[in-house]
């Protein structure tokens, strides 16, 4: 197993801590334009979050998976591991507080967050097993364009196919054919089927730079930071023709996403790993245990909103009683409540990192 590198550590800690800041806000209605998704195309910096944390799953699985042996108990851990993750994710959907704690079957979430990083991990982990990173290379480059064609030029029932929330947007069509009612909204879901082919991309980027980083080359950094430059150059060059889009995970989100990436986490390997600068502890704390983290700040959320105080809920009457003042707006009370969630989950996992407990889903 190769040798921790402190900057993905930090990387992967900072990532899941904002996941959980742009999760929690105190109320949807009055969020700061940067800790909100784009409308549609385009990007904010919460839409680089849930991309860098797939980057970071597939940089981990070279720390993981190098040097393994290609046997059925490898291919049994990772599947395991991938169907406690689905599982987690489907739980998370289902669960409700009145018995018997599972909504109606029609009423269930098939995709999520967790469930996309399950399959993720999934199919980059047995690639990365069997093919050397010139073919990794070239399956991602086939899985990006092969989307960008799919969604541009593939008809849907016979109407020229469209990139905006539209019955004939093949993505949505997919998914409302495949999963029925089982959507986050019914013209999209932002980790619906045929967008998982690029987000697979995604981490098979992050794959390659982590045979960057665990190789005998000079100047990683500079070398991190030329390849995310030109991620970001020829993402926003493939912008004009195939528009940046979270929730349909375009080709150049992907690889705008992955610029950004490559270039902060350049910057961290530099001053933690190069320069041996000390910071990021808390972070680290969090990328110890980063998916539990991210779990249980999304269960205790539901919770929350679903216990009734009064006609609000939980998470309404705590977010009115002690954040709501009439000198402050209500932008800042609701980026004050996400904040505390945040320190109360970063406590949690120095709590956990001190006492050496690491949760391995």
């Amino acid at each position: 197993m190769k040798e921790r590198i402190l900057s993905v550590d930090i990387f992967r800690g900072a990532t899941i801590v904002l996941m959980i800041l742009v999760n929690t806000p105190g109320t949807w209605s009055a969020v700061f334009p940067p800790l909100r998704h784009a409308e549609w195309h385009g990007y904010t910096p919460t839409d680089l979050v849930f991309p860098f944390f797939l980057f970071i799953v597939g940089t981990s699985i070279v720390f993981a998976y190098t040097n393994k042996e290609t046997n059925a108990a490898t291919y049994k851990k990772i599947t395991v591991r991938t169907l406690k993750l689905i599982g987690l994710g489907l739980f998370l959907g289902a669960f409700t507080l009145s018995f018997p704690f599972f909504k109606d079957f029609s009423d269930i979430r098939f995709p999520g967050v967790l469930q996309r990083i399950g399959v993720v991990f999934f199919f980059a982990s047995i690639l990365f097993l069997n093919f050397n990173w010139k073919v990794l290379i070239g399956i991602a480059v086939f899985f990006l364009v092969g989307y960008w064609l799919l969604m541009t030029i593939v008809p849907v029932e016979g109407i020229e196919s469209t990139l905006q929330r539209a019955p004939n947007n093949l993505a949505n069509w997919l998914d409302v054919k495949v999963f029925g009612t089982h959507n986050y909204k019914a013209d999209y879901d932002p980790e619906g089927l045929l967008s998982t082919i690029p987000s697979i991309a995604s981490s098979l980027l992050g794959i390659f730079t982590g045979l960057i980083l665990t190789s005998k080359q000079e100047k990683k950094a500079t070398i991190l930071m030329g390849i995310g430059g030109a991620m970001l150059i020829i993402g926003h060059a493939w912008d004009f023709v195939f528009p940046i889009n979270k929730a349909l995970w375009t080709s150049s989100f992907v690889l705008v996403t992955a610029g950004w990436a490559n270039l902060i986490l350049a910057l961290i390997y530099y001053l933690t790993d190069v320069k041996g600068i000390k910071f990021g502890s808390l972070f680290r704390y969090a990328g110890a245990n980063a998916i539990i983290l991210y779990f249980l700040s999304s269960f205790i959320s539901k919770i929350m909103g679903m216990i009734k105080v009064g006609e609000t809920s939980l998470h309404g009457w705590l977010f009115d009683t002690v954040y709501t003042h009439d000198f402050m707006s209500m932008q800042l009370s609701s980026l004050l409540y996400g904040l505390t969630v945040v320190a109360f989950y970063v406590l949690l996992a120095h709590i956990l990192y001190q006492r050496k407990l690491f949760f391995k889903v």
